[in-house]
């Protein structure tokens, strides 16, 4: 059903859902956009829509190729929306659905993108503070890159800043999803330029291994590993492009490279990468442990008794919002404690399994365990009911029988 977006733009068709809002394929004087639409009670707060009105110069001014540029910002009784870009294609996190991960050549094409796209966003001021695969375009109808990969966009740059208001998040949250979010971030300091670098790297591990290096379990664990442990080494992939990785991954904001200095290394690197094949490595197991499960805001929903768990950290980005898509990747969470952060020593992350090794948390391996168990159960059982047997029958024998000569059993009475 259409609807009209202000004066000039026509919402024609749902495209996608999530906490924040929902966007539309619409069409404005100038032809076919995509337009996010606000929930109605963010449009209701004033002081959001003070600081929508605000970020309309910085998010206006962002032109680049690999960012989705942001046309205009309505203002309209109850609406409040973003004016985009329409890119025809899809979104990052889809691929990794279908594929669940990218060669070596594909995925530094399209992160170079990505961080050709951050360095203008910095370079104008703006921090994006909410990088991940969910947040990344590609260009169907764009030409072929490196290792067969479409021109990267990304895309939803301020929203995170605007939802990120007082009035919603105290000193004592944070805004963004778990998986991608940077240890100072955690640590409750401000977000700089260096978290996009953070998350940027976060997806790039993400695209060549299969799984994050610190995601799994409980969304407070996630957020102590981001703080407490190093990621550990992918096999397979050139040792100058981890050592990049690993700088860009580093606990320390400072020792990160900038966004511009990320694209050219990376493109750098394209030639010796074209040929690799996917990485064949499995995700290590992700079970929380009873502290991890314990750790973290009691507001985060779980899964319940017969419902399909959610993809990890897939919690509302609005404080109360009820997910309403796989795209719900954001999460509003207390700032940990110093002592929360410091409960561990410092350690390295779980290593990665070689393809097929089994993992411990996996289904087939509770399934064997569970077996196991049975099993055992059942054997102590018949150990126990014919040691029962045993004492009974010798009890039987002591209290009320004696063996006579012949070596049978007669009866004792006893002497009156």
């Amino acid at each position: 059903m259409a609807r009209n977006i202000g004066s000039r733009y026509t919402a024609h068709q749902i495209l996608g859902r999530g906490s924040a809002g929902t966007v539309w394929l619409g069409e404005g004087p100038d032809g076919p956009v995509a337009i996010k639409l606000l929930r109605e009670d963010l449009a209701s707060d004033q002081e959001l829509v003070g600081r929508f009105v605000q970020e309309r110069t910085a998010l206006l001014g962002l032109d680049h190729p690999h960012v989705v540029a942001v046309r205009d910002l309505v203002v309209d009784g109850n609406d409040l929306a973003l004016v985009m870009e329409l890119v025809r294609g899809t979104d990052l996190r889809t691929r990794l659905d279908r594929e669940r991960r990218l060669a070596p050549e594909a995925a530094v094409a399209v992160v170079a993108d990505v961080a050709d796209g951050l360095a203008a966003a910095h370079a104008a001021g703006v921090v994006h503070r909410d990088v991940k695969p969910e947040n990344i375009l590609l260009d169907m109808e764009g030409p072929i890159g490196p290792g067969g990969s479409h021109p990267a966009l990304l895309t939803d740059f301020g929203v995170a800043k605007l939802i990120d208001t007082p009035r919603r998040t105290k000193a004592t949250k944070i805004i963004g999803t778990p998986d991608y979010l940077a240890p100072e971030i955690v640590e409750g300091l401000p977000p700089r330029a260096a978290v996009d670098i953070y998350a940027l790297a976060t997806v790039l591990y993400e695209l060549l291994a299969g799984f994050t290096p610190f995601g799994g379990g409980h969304p407070g664990a996630v957020l102590r590993r981001h703080v407490t442990e190093t990621v550990v080494p992918l096999p397979g992939i050139p040792d100058e492009l981890w050592q990049l990785l690993v700088q860009c991954l580093a606990k320390a904001p400072a020792s990160r490279l900038r966004a511009s200095e990320l694209a050219a290394r990376l493109r750098e690197q394209l030639p010796q990468l074209a040929g690799i094949p996917s990485l064949e490595v499995d995700e290590p197991d992700s079970g929380a442990t009873e502290e991890e499960r314990s750790y973290g805001d009691a507001d985060v929903p779980q899964a319940s008794a017969g419902e399909q768990p959610r993809r990890r950290g897939a919690v509302s980005l609005v404080p109360g919002a009820a997910p309403d898509s796989n795209r719900d990747t954001h999460t509003s969470m207390r700032v940990p404690a110093p002592d929360e952060l410091a409960g561990g020593a410092r350690g390295t992350a779980r290593a990665p399994r070689a393809a097929g090794q089994r993992r411990p948390g996996s289904a087939r391996h509770k399934a064997e365990a569970v077996r196991k168990r049975r099993i055992t159960l059942g054997v102590t059982a018949v150990l126990l009911v014919a040691v029962l047997g045993v004492g009974g029958w010798l009890a039987t024998s002591s209290d009320g029988a004696e063996p006579d000569p012949a070596g049978t059993t007669r009866s004792v009475s006893p002497v009156p």
